[in-house]
């Protein structure tokens, strides 16, 4: 067989920003549960768009009918002018409102359906474990899933939003301008001639103007916003990982040393902000003379045809609302490039997380173990390692051609000097760890249950934690008890409604025990255990390991440990053995059984006796 285990695929090539961000919407509109309301939405967001468009063309044609009242002193008409005024104020607050709730309503829904996905994905198979072996894995998924899901969706709906309205509003006004601006008579000497439409030109070359020094000036702020995220993502995981070992820095007195890898990681964060926010400031040179003119260029430009009196004073004030409407939107991307840039950085975040996940599945497609699981029912139910090897993620080999079979009721365990791949093993018996070859056939997951040295104990009252993963629901109040008294956690029983962070108020001995009043209510038919007893005293592990042997008596057993004594609870001992081209698992010696409910204080007592007749 060979040795060689595939390595990780290469990653593919990079997709464009619109490529990859259609893979986060295509999902949402053909998911089968979520596309009718997708597409809903859509439609209400477009169709209230294009209402205001026509609100605001309307209210174009009052800017000039109401400034010819004015110019004509014609009180009747200012004052239906007024009312037309009232009239439109009504709808455009009508249509701004309901499209703002169609708005909110996609972008919600939006991100739930991506964070769903994501999430599962994630939890997919214990990809969430995997993720931490694979070279190249994006950072902080958390966050990705989180945050940067939030401002790419949100972020997304607005941008397109208002993309549509400028590309409606252009479409729109961009005729009134032609109509309204005339020809203009350019004269170079001898040479004469008309310009058609001449504020429409006007307007096209101010807003190309502004969006080429725009796309100059600020270009670099993609890849600035996307080191930012970055940052931000590293100096909070930071955060996070001292809150959640504030024990072991106080006990060592680290403070001094945390803060100072605190400051490093936010001095990135600051360093790359004062890098962005100079860019914005340059950009803003640029934006706020920009808008402050577009309100004085189309009066300069138009005045000559008002003061050769071919234009009322409507009629300017109506080119230059015009020119305004046209401008704003030729302009939406001078406007929106920092948003433009922002959003970037976040789609770009949530798509390499997708692309960590194909990755991932690629690989275990690769580098699989072939896990075949016993159909429930089948007799007798085994535990089979047939020309398995596990590796590494890179393809290298940990250990190499074991063939075990542990049967039903067995207890085996499994010793090893540290690093030999022990713990791996666990991880591939689980289903965690899919890279290497051969086959590992295991008994129906339902009657598994795995025991790391530290139990997770999830957030909410003690009684959840007690009944993990199972609901409390699911076990008699009297058998928690039971439970809680048979491993030495009777002082938990008044307090197992109550809600703390029981990983931090239970000392590591403590929920190890609790793991232990775990199996009592499931009763799994095989448990794996992984220095499982590590945290307790001999006399607890005693009493724990005499459950194998008493209320779990036929339940299979598989170990890893190295503490003295343990190989009395076991039926024989596998041992890993180093070779440079991967471990090697052999049978060491099949112990002498200690009599039924003695464990290793009963082994030591007999020691005493013996010692005493000599």
């Amino acid at each position: 067989m060979s040795d060689q285990i595939p390595a990780a695929p290469d990653q593919p090539p990079q997709e464009g920003l619109m490529r990859r961000f259609w893979r986060l919407a295509r999902g949402y509109y053909t998911s089968p549960g979520d596309r009718r309301q997708a597409w809903l939405l859509t439609l209400a967001v477009v169709g209230l768009t294009l209402f205001q468009i026509g609100v605001q063309v309307r209210f174009n044609l009052w800017n000039r009918d109401f400034f010819n009242a004015l110019e004509n002193r014609d009180r009747v008409a200012f004052f239906g002018q007024m009312w037309m005024f009232s009239l439109l104020l009504v709808l455009a607050m009508f249509a701004a409102v309901a499209q703002l709730w169609a708005r909110q309503a996609l972008m919600l829904n939006w991100r739930r359906w991506l964070v769903h996905r994501l999430q599962n994905r994630w939890l997919e198979h214990g990809r969430h474990y995997q993720l931490n072996f694979l070279p190249g894995a994006a950072d902080n998924p958390d966050q990705r899933i989180s945050e940067n899901t939030r401002w790419a969706t949100a972020m997304a709906v607005d941008l397109a939003i208002g993309l549509l309205s400028a590309i409606l509003t252009l479409a729109s006004f961009l005729g009134i301008l032609w109509s309204l601006s005339g020809p203009l008579h350019v004269a170079f000497g001898a040479t004469e001639f008309d310009i058609p439409g001449y504020m429409v030109w006007a307007a096209l070359l101010y807003a190309l103007v502004g969006s080429g020094l725009t796309l100059v000036i600020g270009g670099p702020m993609v890849s600035i916003n996307i080191r930012r995220n970055e940052a931000e993502s590293d100096h909070r995981f930071a955060l996070i990982r001292m809150r959640e070992n504030s024990e072991g820095i106080a006990l060592i007195r680290g403070e001094p040393d945390e803060d100072r890898g605190l400051q490093r990681a936010f001095g990135r964060v600051v360093s790359v902000m004062k890098e962005l926010y100079g860019r914005e400031r340059n950009l803003m040179w640029l934006t706020s003379a920009y808008g402050m003119a577009v309100g004085v260029i189309p009066i300069l430009v138009a005045s000559p045809r008002y003061f050769a009196g071919a234009i009322t004073l409507g009629v300017l004030m109506q080119i230059s609302s015009a020119f305004l409407e046209v401008t704003r939107g030729l302009n939406w991307f001078v406007d929106n490039f920092p948003r433009l840039a922002d959003w970037r950085s976040h789609v770009e975040r949530v798509v390499d997380l997708e692309d960590t996940f194909d990755m991932a599945e690629a690989m275990a497609g690769q580098t699989r173990i072939d896990l075949a699981e016993q159909p429930a029912g089948e007799e007798p139910e085994r535990l089979v390692f047939r020309d398995l090897q596990v590796a590494h993620s890179d393809g290298n080999v940990v250990i190499q051609d074991a063939n075990v079979e542990i049967a039903a009721g067995e207890r085996v365990l499994i010793v090893g000097e540290s690093g030999s791949g022990k713990s791996t093993l666990f991880r591939a018996i689980a289903g965690l760890w899919p890279w290497g070859a051969g086959q590992i056939r295991i008994p129906p997951r339902a009657h598994m249950m795995f025991m790391p040295q530290r139990p997770y104990l999830p957030l909410g009252t003690l009684r959840a934690a007690l009944c993990y993963p199972g609901l409390p629901r699911d076990f008699p109040g009297a058998d928690q008890m039971a439970a809680l008294e048979r491993c030495a956690l009777p002082h938990l029983s008044a307090r197992l409604d109550e809600e703390e962070r029981w990983d931090r108020v239970l000392s590591l001995g403590e929920q190890q025990r609790l793991a232990f009043a775990r199996l009592l209510l499931h009763r799994p038919r095989w448990v794996f255990l992984d220095e499982a007893t590590a945290a307790l005293d001999d006399e607890n592990q005693d009493s724990m390991m005499r459950l194998f042997r008493e209320e779990l008596a036929g339940t299979a057993l598989v170990s890893i440990g190295h503490r003295p004594g343990l190989d009395v609870y076991h039926d024989r001992t596998l041992q890993l053995l180093r070779a440079p081209d991967g471990a090697r698992l052999q049978v060491r010696r099949k112990p002498a059984r200690a009599g039924r409910g003695e464990g290793l204080s009963g082994s030591r007592a007999a020691l005493r006796r013996m010692l005493r007749r000599s």
